[in-house]
């Protein structure tokens, strides 16, 4: 057992300083009182704890996502995620492959090392993790030297910036954006909304104006994207509606289409990187060969990617009859919806899996727990390991606790949780 996995068993000292947390919030919105609401109306958000990785598992996944990066960038890799994706994917600027703003690889950490379970698009919660990583206080000495990486995360906030810039150059501009839209459906009805209003500071600090909108806000006319008749150069999306097809989202395809506005992250952005069936692929060391990696890298991926397949009429009954051993994800899906273990799966959901569209099986990796304290109430907590990223480089380690199937805010004593390398 590593030192990591014992502090996860046996460190349940409670490190969260309420009060550095009410002044890191506050202070990064920029309005006082901003904690207080935060936790009225979602008190599950921060868990008391930090989650403990070791320093190898923390390099391996640092590795495997620049592994990732340098597939997507190969055209072998962008026709075959183009094959599975809507048509329209194809069909915007063309620009550098790239997961766009605060990519999120997610993990279940075991003995046998890291294991990614899925990659998301406009990942939520790297905002909330910043602060909270300035809110965790040494509870004994022993705690100290741990902590101590995460006191300053001034070089991680400025790589957040600097992202906005590169994303910038990607679509072929100069300079930092002038004003950017924080988009996604009904934002303020959104539950990490916070962070939206966090963001929205974190860029004006810094001489970005920035609004936060529903799409349905922007229109895009005489080939400029508008909002309230103020032009936007880039958006930050977190819509799930990846390809951008509905019909609320037309003048944010146009702009994205047309190169009009960076979009990021982008519809091809999830081709490339979020779509559930590309897990087939990066589990698969022939398939990833046969795409042109080079053999080494796509071993080192396929060792950290659980067996992923298909769900097919051909291999149902056999994935019914061994479901106890499988994860059932939608293959554009997200936030865990409509996302099933096989051992708590009915017959009904298993009908619904069946014929609700194109679902992958992933070979299950339990999530290891966490012994967070008496807050958990309910005994221990499952950890998801997430790493935000960009352009290959992993910028935050984050965790999330949770008790259930998948991860919900709705754990007492659960929520994210900064990550210590031990």
């Amino acid at each position: 057992m590593t030192l990591a996995q014992t502090l996860n068993r046996d460190f349940r000292h409670r490190t969260l300083d309420e009060a550095k947390l009410a002044a890191a919030l506050d202070q990064a919105a920029g309005q006082s009182g901003f904690t207080q609401w935060v936790r009225e109306t979602r008190p599950h958000l921060f868990a008391p704890a930090p989650v403990f990785v070791s320093p190898a598992n923390e390099r391996r996944i640092q590795a495997l996502v620049a592994d990732v990066e340098a597939v997507a960038a190969l055209p072998t890799w962008r026709e075959a995620a183009l094959a599975q994706a809507p048509a329209s994917t194809a069909e915007g600027p063309a620009v550098a492959a790239g997961g766009g703003l605060f990519m999120g690889y997610d993990f279940h950490v075991n003995e046998d090392g890291p294991h990614l379970i899925e990659i998301n698009t406009n990942a939520g919660g790297g905002a909330l993790n910043l602060a909270l990583r300035r809110a965790h206080a040494a509870c004994c000495e022993a705690a100290e030297a741990m902590l101590a990486d995460l006191v300053d995360p001034q070089a991680i906030e400025a790589e957040f910036l600097s992202s906005l810039d590169s994303e910038m150059r990607r679509y072929g501009r100069i300079g930092a954006p002038s004003r950017v839209a924080i988009v996604d459906d009904a934002p303020t009805e959104q539950y990490l909304y916070p962070e939206f209003l966090l963001f929205k500071s974190l860029f004006e600090r810094h001489g970005i104006e920035t609004v936060i909108a529903d799409p349905a806000a922007l229109e895009f006319e005489g080939g400029t994207l508008r909002h309230e008749g103020r032009a936007i150069d880039l958006v930050y999306n977190r819509l799930v509606d990846f390809p951008l097809t509905q019909p609320g989202h037309r003048a944010l395809f146009q702009a994205w289409q047309s190169g009009a506005a960076v979009v990021s992250p982008d519809p091809l952005a999830h081709a490339l990187f979020a779509d559930k069936r590309n897990l087939i692929r990066l589990s698969d060391a022939g398939a990833l060969t046969a795409l042109g990696v080079e053999g080494a890298r796509a071993e080192r991926i396929a060792a950290l990617v659980p067996q992923t397949i298909a769900v097919t009429g051909e291999n149902a009954e056999t994935l019914w009859a061994e479901r106890k051993h499988w994860f059932f994800k939608p293959a554009a899906g997200h936030a865990g919806k409509a996302a099933w273990r096989g051992d708590k799966m009915t017959r009904r959901v298993w009908d619904e899996v069946q014929t609700g569209g194109a679902y992958v099986a992933q070979r299950l990796v339990p999530p290891p727990a966490r012994l967070a304290g008496a807050e958990s109430g309910d005994g221990p907590l499952k950890i998801d390991l997430r790493a935000y990223a960009y352009g290959g480089r992993v910028l935050m380690l984050a965790a999330r606790l949770y008790q259930g199937q998948t991860t919900n805010f709705r754990t007492q004593g659960g929520g994210f949780a900064p990550v210590i390398a031990a």
